[in-house]
């Protein structure tokens, strides 16, 4: 990368967190940040395979939610990392009200250069996040790189069939996971290419629908706390953002835009491309 892509690159990063660290999008989306909330995340564990013994990493892991729950409820280990520090001393808290801190623990991050060794987890999730890394195949080269050998990655992301509506496009859709959304055999490759083996692939489009018309409705609501000045929209503006939520529902109801889980799991490392990890990359000159 050139020194202003990487700038303009980190800046992307560093808004997503801001917004996703702030109280607007607890407002907006309650304590699960996905669509389909805790009982999509209950799928994705399944589909994954985790149980007690497993160690699983949750990349963009938010304020915790669904690290949490997978220790609760499937008994895992689970590292959360994320790229906002408010983020992770917020997952701390919340692990410890949770009563599962001594499953959990969480670190500051990068989704491009992961706080992770080699091999380190046997799993890896990644919801509603992937389409926002603005290098999605130096993040998929690092998921791969720290899952061993015949682990599975699960990843829940928005997708797209077709052109997006010019309201979707700009930074407060990048922030929305919306504006940089992939079709599913885009994501599929990067997985490939990284070293996975073809994923399998759960649409859910329904739950992207669900949570475009809840969303829709609540910017209405936070309008007039908006007004009172209770609450301040941390990109754009409220208008832009009424505009976008109702051409998301809109392509969501068309078929533009949907939602899906993929599943695929890390390949040995003889029928793997080679994978190293993104530092020793740079420092070669690969990146």
């Amino acid at each position: 990368m050139t020194d202003r892509t990487t700038l303009e690159a980190d800046a992307v990063k560093s808004c997503c967190a801001n917004v996703y660290a702030s109280d607007w999008a607890k407002l907006l989306l309650g304590d699960s940040f996905h669509p389909g909330g805790l009982a999509l995340t209950t799928r994705l564990g399944q589909l994954l395979g985790l149980d007690a013994p497993s160690t699983v990493l949750d990349v963009a892991t938010g304020r915790g939610a669904s690290a949490i729950h997978l220790a609760q409820t499937l008994g895992c280990r689970v590292i959360g990392v994320d790229y906002s520090a408010e983020n992770v001393e917020m997952a701390r808290e919340a692990a410890r009200a949770g009563g599962v801190e001594h499953l959990v623990s969480f670190r500051q991050g990068d989704a491009e250069h992961l706080p992770i060794r080699d091999a380190e987890v046997d799993a890896a999730l990644c919801e509603c996040a992937f389409c926002t890394f603005p290098d999605k195949p130096t993040a998929a080269r690092e998921l791969a790189r720290v899952i061993r050998p015949g682990g599975r990655l699960g990843l829940s992301d928005l997708t797209r069939r077709g052109e997006l509506p010019p309201e979707l496009s700009g930074l407060l859709a990048w922030v929305a996971c919306l504006g940089d959304a992939r079709p599913v055999e885009e994501y599929a490759g990067l997985l490939e290419a990284a070293g996975f083996e073809p994923p399998i692939v759960e649409r859910h489009d329904d739950a992207l629908l669900d949570m475009a018309r809840l969303v829709r409705r609540r910017l209405m609501a936070a309008e007039l706390l908006a007004k009172l000045g209770q609450v301040a929209l941390p990109v754009g503006n409220l208008t832009d953002a009424q505009r976008m939520a109702r051409a998301a529902e809109a392509a969501v109801e068309s078929g533009t835009l949907g939602y899906a889980l993929l599943v695929a799991s890390r390949l040995p490392v003889a029928n793997s491309p080679p994978v190293e990890s993104t530092a020793q990359a740079e420092k070669e000159g690969v990146i």
